[in-house]
């Protein structure tokens, strides 16, 4: 039986393939921060999903799950680091606090529980899939911290790949595009929050850029992909004889990936503030 980690499964795309690894008859330690989700999860369990508390970005906490893991086995076969956090807003105005937070949770964190797992991945010369966005490659307006998070988590895919191929373990990235999970309602609030919080001269600035944010995203709530379909993609990249370095996901993915590719900033910047805010 392969043994797999994964990072924040307590909802969306990491609970979708901790269930799904598990039914395919995985063994799962799924990393959760509150006792409460643990709880939840574990009544979802059918013997083989445990799950773990793991705040990836806390230090004692990966240590506490590292020790935990050992335990109950001597290696793992999979590290699905997708625990992350989204931060948004004007970047003339983001508090910088909030930039810090979500590069220490989006980026830090998956290093440093990477570096804590290796090596139970050495052991078993096992795989890591890093569970990057299509904002890893296109940065809309307003999602600035959060695409910087991305790109970031990119990079360091690409740098991991190269490094510990000498070892044999696969990395893999997952570039979602709309799936459905919380983070739509959660966008939905941040907004709203948001507003609330700039300052006159801000919402003078970027009130409007906010609404038609807002208009997008309650246009996309319910429409994106079941999370089971980036479920499939991680167990893709887990058992493929040649995994891909990169899995786009979903329709509207792949488009921003190929204008990424094949089109000029410029043609870019067009169609992101066409989509986004109503504009030619």
């Amino acid at each position: 039986m392969k043994t797999v980690l994964i990072t924040g499964a307590s909802t969306g795309i990491g609970e979708a393939c901790a269930l799904w690894l598990q039914d395919r008859g995985y063994r799962v330690f799924a990393g959760v921060r509150k006792n409460t989700d643990a709880e939840a999860l574990q009544q979802k369990s059918k013997g083989h999903l445990t799950p773990v508390l793991l705040d990836v970005a806390d230090e004692a906490s990966i240590r506490k799950a590292v020790q935990f893991v050992l335990t109950q086995t001597p290696k793992l076969e999979g590290l699905v680091n997708n625990a992350g956090i989204a931060v948004a807003g004007p970047l003339e105005f983001v508090p910088l606090q909030e930039l810090r937070r979500v590069l220490e949770v989006n980026v830090v964190g998956q290093v440093a529980v990477t570096q804590a797992f290796l090596p139970l991945l050495r052991e078993a010369r096992g795989r890591i899939v890093l569970m990057s966005s299509i904002s890893g490659r296109v940065a809309a307006p307003l999602m600035g911290p959060y695409a910087a998070s991305k790109f970031a988590l990119e990079a360091i895919g690409d740098a991991l790949r190269r490094e510990l191929a000498p070892w044999g373990i696969e990395v893999s990235i997952i570039e979602p595009g709309n799936i459905q999970t919380p983070i739509w309602r959660k966008g939905i609030a941040w907004g709203e929050a948001l507003k609330e919080q700039l300052s006159p001269d801000a919402t003078q600035l970027y009130g409007g850029a906010i609404d038609g944010i807002l208009r997008y995203i309650r246009g996309q709530d319910g429409r994106g992909l079941h999370p089971n379909e980036v479920a499939k993609v991680v167990e893709q990249a887990l058992v493929s004889a040649r995994p891909k370095t990169r899995y786009v996901v979903g329709r509207d993915a792949r488009v921003g990936a190929l204008l990424a590719r094949m089109l000029p900033d410029r043609w870019v910047d067009r169609f992101i503030a066409g989509r986004r805010f109503g504009k030619s």
